[in-house]
């Protein structure tokens, strides 16, 4: 049950109120920052919840399975607060976000009204609409180990246990030339072999993009020059000399586990499990014979 501070309650049941509701989003990397529907700057939790930025929320309806269905908010993008750059570069991916109602009056009278995460986020122009999901939302989403032929790890996580620090697993290189809005030249990269960054990390020192990271789709080296591929343009521009850190990939095949990493112990999938043409086979004429006792599986 929601506690709701009594001289909070008393000015709801009065039936005149001074309400207003405040949202605070608090970002993976810790970073937080405050909004808030009311006509000036509110404060409480030492944080400073922000007007004029034109917050608004749906009203948000749950279902039976537990799914929060049509909860938003909508706002304006602005340098000040909620920039487009990092909502480009996902810093704002599954920040969490807390809805509370405020009386403006007297901000200690205040009820936390909603608690989730931020989902899918659509913008137009400088506005831009977010998706709420609940906290229920986590329920729905898969967990633990899948059957599969391929690994279930991530390459260096705790239980692939790569050291991807080493240095012969890394490379340090710079932006040579540009060839597309995702596809550039690397120069410093020449020792390793073709396709040995392919399904890895791409982390940039140097440059607009400083700070994020993008995987890589394809490394290619021919004739004294490497290519790398990323999956998506980065939300600032790319320029020659930018620096970078790359990180070996893995496509999770127990070859490549075997051959390149020499990890087999920590091998996470199921490689010799039957397929979808095992499965669907069946017998040929004149390959099986009732008194030879063979069988399908035999």
């Amino acid at each position: 049950m929601r506690a709701i501070p009594s001289a909070l309650q008393a000015r709801l049941d009065s039936g005149v109120t001074t309400l207003a509701q405040a949202w605070k989003l608090t970002r993976r990397d810790g970073g937080v920052i405050g909004f808030t529907d009311h006509d000036r700057d509110l404060v409480f939790d030492g944080v400073t919840f922000r007007a004029g930025t034109g917050f608004a929320a749906s009203e948000a309806t749950g279902r039976f399975d537990l799914s929060v269905e049509g909860g938003e908010i909508a706002g304006a993008l602005d340098g000040d607060g909620l920039d487009e750059g990092d909502l480009a570069a996902g810093r704002y991916d599954a920040a969490e976000i807390e809805t509370w109602l405020v009386d403006w009056s007297d901000v200690a009278l205040r009820v936390l009204t909603a608690r989730g995460r931020l989902g899918e986020v659509k913008r137009e122009g400088i506005a831009f609409i977010a998706e709420i999901r609940g906290l229920a939302d986590l329920l729905a989403q898969e967990s633990g180990r899948l059957y599969t032929a391929k690994c279930s790890a991530d390459l260096g996580d705790a239980c692939c246990r790569i050291d991807l620090g080493d240095p012969a697993r890394r490379g340090y290189g710079t932006v040579d030339a540009l060839l597309g809005t995702s596809m550039v030249v690397a120069d410093g990269l020449s020792d390793f072999a073709d396709g040995y960054f392919t399904a890895g990390r791409l982390s940039w020192t140097g440059g607009a993009n400083t700070g994020l990271a993008i995987e890589v789709k394809q490394h290619r080296a021919d004739d004294g020059e490497v290519v790398l591929s990323l999956w998506q343009a980065m939300p600032e521009p790319v320029a020659a000399g930018d620096a970078f850190t790359v990180t070996a990939g893995c496509n999770k095949t127990l070859a490549a586990c075997r051959e390149r990493f020499a990890n087999v112990d920590n091998f996470r999938g199921f490689p010799h499990m039957p397929g979808n043409d095992f499965i669907m086979s069946y017998p040929l004429p004149g390959t099986l014979s009732e008194d030879s006792g063979a069988s399908l599986f035999g």
